[in-house]
């Protein structure tokens, strides 16, 4: 269920802006949108698990945040990340 060493190095290897950047918004961004699909994969079997969906909307709503604050700050990155996750269509 959570995402394993090598498939967070991977995401953070793919977003970062520089060889050790693990903080940016576009890293946390995509490292909570993997969590975010994990999860809603997990509801598909587990229908009535309702403590695990609370977290799944703080997820959803810190990954919300990220993104605004990318939009207001820089709106090229914004438009690059959000094609690449496959975010607001």
């Amino acid at each position: 269920m959570a995402i394993t060493k090598e498939k967070k190095q991977e995401i953070i290897d793919a977003f970062r802006r520089e060889e050790n950047d693990t903080g940016s918004p576009e890293v946390q961004i995509a490292l909570l949108t993997a969590r975010i699909n994990d999860l809603t994969e997990h509801f598909k079997i587990h229908k009535k698990d309702h403590a695990s969906r609370r977290g799944l909307l703080m997820l959803v709503s810190k990954r919300s945040g990220l993104l605004k604050y990318l939009k207001q700050t820089d709106r090229k990155s914004y438009l690059e990340v959000i094609g690449r996750l496959g975010l607001r269509k």
